[in-house]
């Protein structure tokens, strides 16, 4: 068996340093080419392929193997010459060797687009890569610089902020000042950073989908959600205008006391009419009704009740509010007495109706699912799957429960 020993060349750095013209066949010719490269330019790598070439023909005729040591190159005119150049001279190769297998030996990537040639001609059963050990480091950082490169998702992330922020930056430094212009770049790539790692890109397309969706289905949710937008934006507005009206207060809970005591009864109208519209989506359906949609809205207020509770009794503790006090005809007890809850009362109040609420809600919840459950068991009369006293006489929907 004779096994072809290829050093592959794509850019003919052998014949430009030597003069040379390939194909160099034979231990002695390679052997002297290596001295010739050597002589020529130390610093070059093709020395190191060309002994590489030189020791894996050594280790086959060690083995008893018929080996034959060529180099060939192509042409540094154009990839394609070259290409053509080196199918050429393996043709010769070939025909006059008639090799069985061949050995390929590289040193660059660039090399390496050969090897298909090589493998449309004769069998390759190895492909040995040279990479110097001075210069392993360089060249991985070399190969992955240019993997980089060739992403498009990559080089959009990282080399258009790069860009644009060395642009900016001396316009910026000549107009506001160095230090201005490092700092509204820094807020900028910042922001731009957030923005990425939180997937904001995603969250607004899947956003948008969805709201695609619903206005072509013409869900009644919608409307409420637009409708829950104003009245976020009211009790935001109301918010704020109660804590304007405190004055100079120091510190920061209680004006956040009093933002969430005037805000939260719009913020809960707002989750109110953002849920009903998505329990009335579910109610137009056929599906039953789940009852994590039941239960929200009085989730909602029972939260807004605990919320109010607890600002009230911060804000009425700083004499900010003043104390609850109830009518007694409101009782229909006709006297002008009034009964003034203290602020615990106020608070315990406040948090007893919550829970009642919230156990409410959960209540109605179990009732409407069991007897929607229940609904679906007895619809369309007995059970088709449990006849003679119970016995399961249909294999398949046994089956079917079973998994």
């Amino acid at each position: 068996m004779t096994t072809l020993v290829v050093c592959l060349d794509r850019t003919d750095d052998v014949g430009r340093k030597t003069g040379l013209r390939s194909p160099v066949v034979g231990w002695e010719a390679v052997r002297a080419l290596v001295t010739d490269v050597g002589l020529a330019d130390p610093e070059d790598s093709g020395v190191n392929t060309l002994l590489e070439s030189l020791r894996v023909a050594q280790n086959l005729r060690d083995e008893n193997e018929e080996v034959v040591v060529a180099v060939v190159s192509g042409d540094h005119e154009s990839m394609v010459s070259a290409d053509r150049a080196v199918a050429e001279q393996l043709d010769d190769l070939i025909a006059d060797h008639e090799p069985d297998s061949a050995v390929v030996v590289t040193d660059s990537a660039e090399d390496e687009r050969l090897i298909p040639i090589v493998e449309s001609r004769v069998r390759v059963d190895s492909v040995d890569r040279v990479v110097v050990r001075q210069a392993r480091d360089i060249e991985s950082t070399y190969y992955l610089l240019k993997q980089f490169l060739a992403d498009e998702e990559l080089r959009q992330t990282v080399l258009i902020p790069i860009g644009l922020t060395l642009l900016v930056f001396p316009l910026l430094a000549t107009t506001v000042g160095p230090a201005e212009g490092a700092a509204a770049i820094t807020t900028v790539i910042g922001l731009f950073l957030l923005y990425k790692g939180f997937n904001v890109d995603e969250l607004l397309t899947r956003l948008a989908r969805q709201t695609r969706e619903s206005l072509y289905s013409g869900q009644v949710s919608v409307v409420t959600y637009v409708v829950a937008a104003g009245l976020t934006f009211v009790g935001l507005f109301v918010g704020a205008l109660g804590v304007s009206t405190l004055g100079e207060t120091p510190g920061v809970v209680i004006p956040a006391m009093q933002f969430a005591y005037d805000s939260i009864p719009w913020l809960a109208m707002a989750a109110l009419t953002a849920s009903a519209g998505r329990l009335l989506d579910e109610a137009i359906r056929d599906d039953p009704i789940r009852s994590s949609f039941l239960n929200l809205p009085f989730i909602v207020v029972a939260v807004s009740l605990v919320v109010r509770g607890f600002s009230a009794y911060f804000l009425e503790q700083q004499d900010v509010i003043g104390q609850f006090v109830v009518p007694a005809n409101e009782f229909l007890i006709f006297s002008n007495e009034r009964f003034v809850m203290g602020t615990g009362e106020r608070l315990a109040l406040f948090v007893v109706s919550a829970i009642v609420i919230s156990l409410v809600g959960a209540r109605v919840a179990a009732a409407v699912s069991g007897s929607s459950d229940a609904a679906d068991r007895t619809d369309g009369g007995s059970d088709p799957e449990l006849t003679d006293g119970g016995a399961d006489t249909n294999p398949d929907a046994s089956e079917e429960r079973t998994r």
